[in-house]
């Protein structure tokens, strides 16, 4: 037997389950998520909802925020209370959140709505990674981990991948979709998961939630620590706008058809959320290849590296309207991504006081928390102003002297461009292309790429000049 079958003989079944639950609940996280830009922002005679660019960026990047933070708080409910009654709460937390985001229509409702979907994720989010942590030993976890992250990619592309065929039809599909999918773990919690031992700690339910913020605030004292959370931040913050900006970017600009026409597809069949499941299939074929080379250098290296190239990619993503060239840019990304953010958790690992490693492992999720606030923030007003397709149609229709009534729950975004066309004398496609040639939204991918590059140099100067290049501490 090869050492690789030794290895997988030796996972416990309760391994299995919970990899089973992660695919199955990124399936329905994804599938809902990489859809969730143009839900907000599409035209509301589409069973979308209209909003502004700036009124998407507040929703997602504060609700991402709080998912990536509270895990503070509800790993410690899992710790005290047991890990089955907090999935069994996440799982009916999901169900009712993802019901709520596709019933609700106003900006209010629905804004509570995706914080409490994030609350139901920030409750699953720290114990299918801890179950992980305690399946596996020394000898086995490099293999549980890499098993964890396939199943986190295997979900990421099937997800989206039939949302992108299901939002087409009817927007609630894709939420029932993400209900059913994360409805089928209640199978797998209530059958066959096995409660992992908890050692009895003694420490009160908040005096432990305490405990964590007082850790955290230790970490945060370190300002050359708190100095590379923050450029880390930067990075998710260019990342991030694969969910955030991607889509509505394709969905105003970029004509799909000729991949559809390629592949023997009806018109149609190739959307944005299908464009965007391929970073997790280039992930799921890639990875192993891209770590290979990427562990021969230091993982700072990898990063800074890695962090170039998915800013390169950011600008091929955002350059053109040809979808051949937006595709490789999306492989490009995905390859920067595959390069720099596994080596993250080993680069903090590297550089915490030896005594208090545990401690900064618990804190890295700041600056991917700090990146879903920024890019929010980025894929609002600053998104927008230069790349908006009613927007920059608002700024033609202005400067042409025409008069045409805004855009409301009255008037939506369909009916203003039909207007449009007949005031220019255009059709779809032409008013499209007038309006790309003349106020060049591609302008965009400036900004993205330079955040991309802004954080490699700052972690190039970090290693440099702060650390002095020695990757061992950040004291």
């Amino acid at each position: 037997m090869s050492k690789l079958g030794q290895v997988l003989k030796k996972f416990p079944r309760v391994f299995w389950v919970s990899n089973i639950m992660e695919l199955f609940e990124r399936w329905a996280w994804y599938g809902f998520y990489n859809a969730f830009a143009l839900y907000l922002t599409l035209s509301k005679d589409t069973g979308a909802l209209g909003f502004s660019q700036v009124q998407k960026g507040a929703i997602i990047g504060t609700g991402s925020m709080l998912l990536y933070f509270l895990p503070i708080i509800t790993g410690a409910i899992a710790d005290r209370v047991g890990y089955k009654k907090v999935l069994i709460l996440s799982f009916t937390a999901y169900v009712a959140g993802y019901f709520m985001v596709g019933t609700f229509d106003s900006y209010g409702l629905v804004f509570a709505a995706y914080i409490f979907l994030a609350v139901a994720g920030a409750l699953f989010k720290p114990i299918i990674s801890g179950m992980i942590a305690k399946t596996t030993t020394d000898e086995t976890a490099s293999v549980g981990f890499g098993i964890f992250y396939v199943m986190v990619n295997i979900g990421g592309f099937i997800g989206p991948f039939i949302a992108g065929f299901l939002y087409k039809i009817d927007w609630n599909l894709v939420f029932l979709m993400s209900i059913i999918t994360i409805a089928i773990n209640y199978i797998f919690v209530f059958f066959f998961f096995k409660e992992p031992y908890r050692e009895p700690s003694g420490v009160k339910f908040l005096k432990n939630i305490g405990i964590a913020f007082t850790n955290i605030w230790i970490t945060l004292k370190n300002w050359k620590y708190v100095l590379f959370l923050v450029i880390m931040g930067l990075f998710w913050t260019a990342f991030n706008q694969l969910y955030y900006s991607f889509p509505v970017f394709l969905e105003h600009w970029v004509d799909m058809d000729s991949l559809s026409a390629f592949l023997g597809l009806a018109e149609g069949t190739i959307t944005a959320p299908t464009i965007t499941s391929m970073d997790a299939f280039f992930i799921i074929v890639l990875q192993m290849w891209v770590s290979s080379i990427s562990m021969r250098y230091r993982p700072l290296h990898s990063m800074m590296t890695g962090i170039m190239i998915l800013g390169l990619g950011l600008l091929l993503m955002f350059l053109t309207q040809n979808p051949w060239i937006m595709l490789i840019g999306l492989l490009i990304f995905s390859i920067g991504e595959m390069a720099s953010s596994p080596k993250f958790n080993e680069y903090v690992g590297r550089i915490a006081p030896p005594d208090k490693k545990a401690l900064y492992m618990g804190t890295v999720f700041l600056a991917i928390a700090i990146g879903h606030f920024l890019a929010g923030w980025v894929s609002g007003k600053p998104f927008e102003v230069l790349a908006d397709k009613y927007y920059l149609l608002g700024k033609a229709i202005e400067q042409k002297g025409y008069a045409i009534q805004p855009i409301s729950d009255q008037f939506t975004q369909t009916q203003y461009f039909e207007r449009a066309q007949e005031l220019f004398g255009m059709d779809g496609s032409q008013l499209t292309q007038y309006l790309w040639d003349n106020y060049h939204p591609s302008n965009i991918w400036f900004l993205f790429t330079g955040i991309a590059v802004a954080a490699s140099l700052f972690l190039l100067l970090y290693d440099r000049i702060i650390l002095k290049g020695q990757e061992n501490t950040v004291q």
